[in-house]
């Protein structure tokens, strides 16, 4: 049983029955430990598997024809990881511990018995990888049409955001484990660019940091500046689970 997994991405926007969520803590394979920078899998291999993030954060990336890396999504406890690869032959990404991590391998033919015996989980996974799709929208539209400064600032709201809903409230302080280099590879920026807006946001005093410790000092006026769009989570869900969602 994976009691340590967090559940808040699985009941984003459906509570799931509890024998639905007996069937998620069960359908994993027992916890493996990752060290720091461990490949989890790696990019063009046979896809046989997804993966539950138990506890640290893990980076999907992609290798550009230059040999450049593009880190498509800092990936937090209580995330799928490897799920886009499941229309593939071979996996479209790596995927790599930034930090020591635990996670559990769920084989894809676990992943699908669930499906079929839960409608309840086979809705909450479809709206759930539409909100990662407009995720990348929006990350995509910031890569391409707004400036340095707006992307790290969207970057720094969307970790709050994301780790306040594994906690279950508001977040302004956090850890940010990882290199500005690797910022840059996620938003498309040189190391030497992320250090430097860094020091504007701390000197115009939007944040605070100290070493891996960032604050949010200035939640709106960060929002200002990021330029992000507020995205409002579908609250009536009946059309897809009907009466079901009562049961």
């Amino acid at each position: 049983m994976l009691h340590t997994l967090p559940l808040h991405r699985f009941n984003e926007s459906i509570v799931l029955p509890a024998a639905d969520i007996e069937r998620i803590q069960t359908m994993g394979e027992p916890p493996m430990r990752l060290a720091r920078h461990a490949v989890l899998r790696r990019e063009g291999e046979s896809p046989r598997y997804i993966y539950l993030l138990l506890d640290g954060w893990v980076a999907s990336s992609v290798l550009l024809p230059g040999g450049d890396r593009q880190i498509t999504k800092f990936h937090l406890p209580g995330d799928l990881l490897g799920t886009p690869s499941m229309c593939l032959e071979r996996t479209a990404d790596t995927l790599t511990a930034l930090t020591a991590a635990s996670v559990s391998r769920v084989p894809l033919a676990a992943f699908g018995d669930l499906f079929q015996r839960s409608p309840h989980f086979a809705a909450a996974m479809l709206l759930s990888i539409q909100r990662e799709r407009v995720a990348l929208m929006d990350r995509l539209a910031a890569v391409g049409r707004t400036p340095a400064l707006a992307r790290v600032a969207a970057l720094l709201l969307d970790l709050a955001e994301r780790l306040g809903a594994l906690g279950g409230g508001e977040v302004s302080e956090f850890e940010l484990p990882v290199t500005q280099e690797q910022i840059g590879d996620h938003l498309g920026l040189t190391a030497v660019h992320v250090n430097r807006i860094f020091r504007q946001l701390v000197e115009t005093g939007l944040v605070a940091r100290h070493r891996q410790r960032v604050t949010l000092l200035d939640r709106a006026r960060l929002k200002s500046v990021s330029g992000r769009q507020e995205r409002v989570p579908v609250q009536d869900v009946s059309w897809l689970v009907g009466a079901r969602a009562e049961a």
